[in-house]
């Protein structure tokens, strides 16, 4: 798929048409990210609100990641076969509807509902930016765009709970809908008048059995990973094996299906990206650190509310440094990364992310709150030197014709990963309670052992993201920026 408008790789600047579109799917998947986190906070409220248990509150986070992984797939499709306008304004109504639909909900069924809908505009837009992104910026200054990329991508998620958490600490839950509805409305109606084609399309044939066994295999493993939550509680709608069998076979057969069209240049998704070894290891590195970052944004909130008994302000309070500092970081890391590549970054990021994921470890009844606020922290920071080294490296190391299909595969197994750490956090704290209530803790006493054991676990697979950050190298098409070039 081949550029409108092709930048050679001694372009310094980007002309004003591609700067208002890259500068609008910014600000829009900063708002449709922004949801993904934005009810982490208002568990507490909806489970009394709804009346519902802490794993099915859950689902309105992992069934948001769910929509998105079974959506995602095929965005590698529709990034060839329409147009960027046709996708932006597609995405940015569909979840216009859905965020619609989730304030107007009177209970947890339609909120859910809502929710899906978000999910499923959402879930264009970051491929879309991505391969636009790809496709039209400059190899020696695609750090500097990917860092702000990285700040949708990674930060709009972290300060999701400090947004609910100001929201709610005036108005009801439902103004998190209503509030966001005018700005979304706002960027479809820009984008109806701004966003022009920057790429060109071409005909790709359609595989109806490529999608429904991608849509069985992402979405069964997501829903399996999420039922261990509530199998621990005792209230697994199926045996957990159930849908992770079925979405691991159905993953192994959409992998053959691929295999077998790519042949012909009619995959789904194509898989000859795997052949790229920083793709690779990018991947492994980032779903270790998706599943730490969700994991930590939904048990964070419910340490500080449970157990250290914080109102939903002082916790969406609380967690905003940690947003601050990945925001402020991001865009630095882009511009170093255009100097020396990923591997001088991502090594001390993920030295940092497993040192602040150990010192999460010591959370109890007692921690001062100035601790929290230092360690979530430098979870961020970590996190900040990761993201977009990985994204960049990942997606550069590509051909041009695959750079669809990277971005729809790091942003499925993203979410893949997200959920992931979702539920295995809130299955690993609900076990480490109800242990510990066994052996005749107090409500608190329970909470705080399951915090415990929820971070002691992403401690020790935070060392094997550790380990992969020394097999990070530069892509071999991204030369260094020239000593003068423009940054």
């Amino acid at each position: 798929m081949r550029p409108a408008n092709d930048h050679s790789p001694g372009t310094d600047r980007l002309d004003a048409r591609t700067k208002t579109v890259i500068g609008l799917l910014l600000v829009s998947s900063f708002v449709v990210i922004l949801n993904e986190t934005i009810m982490s906070v208002a568990l507490p409220r909806l489970m009394a609100d709804l009346q519902i248990t802490a794993p099915t509150a859950q689902w309105l986070t992992t069934g948001f990641m769910l929509t998105m992984a079974v959506v995602i797939p095929a965005t590698g499709y529709l990034l060839q076969r329409f147009t960027m306008r046709a996708l932006f304004l597609a995405a940015m109504s569909l979840f216009s509807a859905g965020t619609l639909l989730a304030a107007l909900a009177p209970g947890f069924g339609m909120l859910l509902g809502g929710r899906i809908i978000q999910a499923s505009g959402t879930a264009i837009m970051i491929p879309l930016l991505m391969t636009t992104v790809l496709n039209t910026v400059p190899v020696h200054r695609r750090g500097t765009i990917m860092g702000t990329i990285s700040i949708v991508i990674a930060v709009a998620p972290a300060i999701g709970p400090t947004v609910s958490g100001l929201i709610l600490s005036v108005l009801d839950w439902r103004w998190m809908f209503w509030l966001v509805l005018p700005i979304a409305l706002l960027a479809l109606g820009l984008g109806a008048l701004k966003v022009q084609n920057l790429t060109e399309t071409r005909r790709t044939p359609f595989d109806v059995l490529s999608i429904l066994l991608s849509t069985v295999a992402f979405g069964g493993l997501i829903f399996g990973l999420s039922s261990i939550g509530e199998a621990a509680a005792g209230e697994a709608p199926v045996p957990v094996w159930i849908p992770v069998a079925l979405g691991a076979l159905s993953l192994a057969a959409f992998v053959a299906r691929q295999l077998f069209l790519q042949r012909s240049d009619r995959a789904l998704m194509d898989l000859r990206t795997f052949s790229s070894r920083p793709f690779v290891v990018a991947i492994i590195m980032v779903l270790i650190s998706m599943m730490a970052l969700f994991g930590a944004l939904i048990v964070l909130p419910l340490y500080l509310q449970n157990v250290l008994g914080l109102t939903a302000l002082d916790t969406g309070l609380l967690l905003l440094p940690g947003g601050v500092v990945m925001a402020v970081l991001s865009p630095i890391v882009g511009r170093l990364y255009d100097r020396v590549g990923p591997r001088p970054l991502v090594i001390p990021g993920a030295l940092v992310l497993t040192s602040a994921l150990w010192g999460l470890t010591m959370l109890d009844q007692g921690t001062p709150v100035a601790l929290v606020i230092a360690l979530h922290c430098l979870l961020n920071a970590g996190l900040g030197f990761i993201f977009t080294p990985l994204f960049t490296s990942s997606l550069g190391s590509l051909d041009r014709s695959l750079y669809s299909h990277g971005s729809a595969i790091l942003n499925t197994l993203q979410q893949l990963a997200g959920g992931a750490g979702t539920a295995v956090f809130i299955t690993l704290m609900t076990t480490g309670t109800a242990d510990a209530l066994s052996n005749g803790a107090d409500a608190v006493e329970a909470a705080a052992a399951g915090v415990h054991t929820a971070f002691f676990w992403g401690a020790v697979v935070s060392v094997g993201a550790l380990a992969v950050s020394f097999l990070v190298r530069r892509p071999k098409n991204a030369a260094p920026a020239e000593p003068g070039g423009a940054h």
